[in-house]
């Protein structure tokens, strides 16, 4: 279970988010991948707080699906291991610092949270153009979450200590492709840094 925060190698660019003009997303973070997702619990539930504090909007995703049938390719692709809505699997982890009835979650059944959800339409309309992508896993649900919303036009930090995935080598392969295409690098520490100067 990767999560890496020694990401400065990586590093490219560098900017400071915009809290007026951000919005954080919180990936998958389900009792389906609690494994991979509980150790990077007290860094994402940091980035959280800091955000909140920010008055920044925090989003959550949920992916899951409604029966067998409603897979697209991922039923092929994992050979039929699929999150099924209604079971504890599909649940967000109670641990998360959500509010429930005030933070939107986008329901999604595949790895993109833009694909038919209104989310991109949500975001031009509360006047969003930056995205902070935390949550699981790091090179599937979260890298194309970040690549959907650079190719649609928001600016995206990509947080190393508040994602995680099934192995580190895929972890530190999505930071550096990342970095070199896609988003800027930042955990934490260095978001603190950024929101309480």
């Amino acid at each position: 279970m990767a999560s890496c925060s020694s990401y400065r190698k990586y590093e490219i660019r560098k900017r400071d988010p915009d809290p007026k003009r951000c919005a954080l997303l919180v990936i998958d973070m389900q009792n389906y991948f609690a494994s991979m997702a509980n150790p990077i619990l007290p860094n994402l539930n940091a980035t959280i707080d800091l955000c909140r504090h920010a008055s920044m909007p925090v989003i959550f995703t949920r992916h899951s699906h409604r029966n067998l049938d409603d897979h697209s390719m991922l039923a092929e692709w994992w050979s039929g291991d699929l999150i099924l809505d209604g079971t504890p699997d599909a649940q967000l982890m109670a641990a998360l610092h959500r509010k429930p009835g005030e933070d939107m979650v986008v329901e999604k059944n595949t790895y993109s949270a833009f694909r038919k959800s209104g989310l991109e339409e949500k975001l031009v309309e509360m006047g969003i153009k930056e995205v902070i992508v935390t949550g699981v896993m790091t090179n599937l649900c979260c890298e194309t979450n970040a690549r959907e919303a650079f190719v649609r036009g928001f600016r995206v930090f990509f947080s190393t200590d508040a994602t995680a995935t099934s192995d580190e080598e895929l972890h530190d392969a999505t930071l550096k492709n990342m970095a070199y295409g896609f988003a800027y690098l930042l955990d934490s520490h260095t978001l603190k840094q950024a929101l309480t100067h």
